[in-house]
């Protein structure tokens, strides 16, 4: 199975991050936490020189329900998902939560996290 589920757009990054951003609003979620690695590390004096843009998203009703049903799930929340560029090309993707939740065994929250993901992709979708 694999983690990550990602697709490119024809938007610059900062068009694909606001549209991201706008799109996970309509779907519940709201960013609490966007880190560039390329400035970062150019900021600690290494060379970088791809945007890489770490979006920590989060829909609190459903975060709140996984984590009464397993607390341990807080390891992987929030959802993270990134906005990249690499050969002049942007590309926004996600770490798929089906994929990590599923390492806890529980169909329960397999079902909460397939749900989650459904939305996730739709947002992404939307942005291309």
């Amino acid at each position: 199975m694999n983690i990550v589920y990602e697709k490119k757009t024809n938007k610059n990054l900062d068009e694909a991050i606001d549209s991201l951003t706008e799109k996970l609003k309509e779907n519940g979620f709201g960013v609490l936490w966007q880190l560039n690695f390329k400035d970062k590390l150019n900021e600690k004096g290494l060379d970088f020189e791809d945007n890489y843009v770490v979006l920590e998203v989060c829909n609190p009703k459903k975060a709140k329900e996984v984590l009464e049903k397993n607390i341990h799930v807080g390891y992987v929340l929030p959802c993270k998902m990134v906005v990249r560029e690499e050969n002049d090309q942007t590309y926004v993707g996600m770490t798929r939560p089906e994929a990590l939740i599923s390492l806890f065994g529980e169909s329960d929250l397999n079902t909460m996290a397939k749900e989650v993901e459904e939305t996730l992709k739709k947002s992404i979708e939307a942005v291309l």
